[in-house]
């Protein structure tokens, strides 16, 4: 799969796709066609920016080129050695569940060692990069603050610099997009591995760029002397989410098996802390959500009321169960259940946070007239997704989703300014 160029073109085409982070961005002028996510640009340069180097490859399922694996192609590579394999959350197969933790193994295609990143530590140690001499990330995000593979490239971006080594982003596309910005910026105070940096909960930034404001933003210690790199893609603008790159879905976690349920996730994740089922234990986890206490009927009737851009409401009946490595124990596991189906009608106009909010103020005024004390199971968890107290309180109060969703508006602003010289594309 490696092109054929002379050294002087392989030299160009390194200088056209990196982006050093102490530099400003020069953003992509690319005009619209086929998308080149940074592990395919990384190929078709002969693997140039690694070259006569020992990797160690920060990656799960997605880090795929076509139905190629990149460890595989790294590992077969005459001008790199591929030493280590580092495993996030889910395992470096994908297949292990939320919150379980992963071992350390030996990779049978490649016969290199896979060091978990979610077991006895989260952060890479020496001994992990006792072989390497550059760490590159290659994960498939999905935009959102509390998906943990942005809390791992954090960790391992400090473990670069202590173990004196640069660290590569190979870059892939927002499936939400870049200009879908939302949510309540992280309160410091509630700083966690599902929520580690004072962003909104969707920040409308890819990997690439997220890094290089972790960096120039100085929200991890001692990365001022990082040697960050970014190979950026080709293609990609802000303004599209993942249907319209026209490329096949890779499950980026059990539960988010589908491009749609990575849509629904930045809301119905966190509506999932309330007592209900945000679909766990269903075909079609984060699209459903209902509790024995729900009247399905009534809720739809509230939500469509709303006349939500991109969106329809549906009452469903559904029974969550037992999937092997992906909802074990479902919450109301076994139970028939009345609720709501969320249908998406126009992807681009969607906006999956605020149908978010309303939802939960939904639930909030359903729980009350219902005499209910409890909303959210564990309060603790509920704080660092939401990244904040105030959503808690506004909704005890009775505050409508419209008002959730105007209480961050400005701090919403605020980012998007402070961002703007890291970003990469237009």
């Amino acid at each position: 799969m490696q092109t054929v160029r002379t050294a002087a073109t392989k030299a160009l085409a390194v200088i056209g796709v990196l982006a050093m982070a102490d530099a400003p961005p020069a953003r992509s002028q690319t005009p619209p066609g086929p998308i080149a996510t940074g592990a395919e640009v990384l190929v078709e340069t002969g693997f140039a920016v690694l070259a006569g180097k020992r990797v160690g490859l920060v990656t799960n399922q997605t880090g795929r080129i076509g139905t190629a694996h990149l460890a595989d192609l790294v590992a077969k590579a005459a001008n790199v050695r591929l030493t280590a394999i580092l495993a996030p959350e889910h395992g470096f197969r994908g297949e292990a569940e939320a919150g379980a933790r992963v071992g350390d193994a030996i990779d049978a295609g490649t016969g290199v060692p896979v060091f978990s990143l979610y077991g006895a530590t989260k952060k890479p140690t020496p001994q992990m990069l006792r072989n390497v001499d550059v760490l590159v990330f290659d994960i498939q995000d999905i935009g959102v603050r509390f998906y943990t593979y942005i809390s791992t490239m954090g960790l391992a971006m400090q473990a670069a610099v202590e173990a004196r080594i640069p660290f590569v982003v190979l870059d892939r596309p927002n499936p939400l997009g870049g200009d879908y910005v939302s949510g309540f910026v992280l309160d410091p105070a509630l700083a966690s591995f599902v929520g580690r940096y004072p962003i909104p909960i969707v920040h409308g930034l890819t990997v690439g760029e997220l890094a290089r404001m972790i960096k120039g933003e100085s929200w991890l210690p001692g990365l001022d002397g990082l040697d960050l790199k970014v190979v950026a893609m080709r293609g990609w603008r802000r303004s599209m989410r993942w249907l319209e790159l026209r490329r096949p879905w890779v499950a980026t976690s059990p539960n988010i098996p589908t491009f749609e349920a990575a849509l629904a996730y930045p809301g119905m994740g966190v509506v999932g802390e309330a007592l209900v089922n945000e679909g766990r234990g269903t075909p079609t986890p984060f699209s459903v959500f209902g509790a024995p206490w729900l009247d399905g009927g009534s809720m739809v009737q509230r939500l469509e009321a709303l006349k939500l851009a991109g969106v329809r409401f549906e009452r469903t009946l559904f029974t969550p169960r037992s999937i092997p490595r992906v909802a074990t124990h479902p919450r109301f596991e076994g139970k028939a259940i009345g609720g709501v189906r969320i249908v998406v009608t126009d992807v681009a106009r969607f906006e999956p946070l605020e149908a978010g909010m309303h939802v939960l103020a939904g639930l909030a005024a359903e729980a009350r007239r219902q005499g209910k004390a409890q909303l959210i199971g564990n309060l603790s968890m509920f704080y660092a997704i939401a990244g904040t107290r105030r959503l808690r309180r506004m909704l005890a109060d009775g505050r409508d989703g419209a008002a959730i969703v105007a209480a961050w508006q400005d701090e919403v602003a605020r980012f998007k300014a402070r961002r703007a010289p890291y970003l990469l594309y237009e």
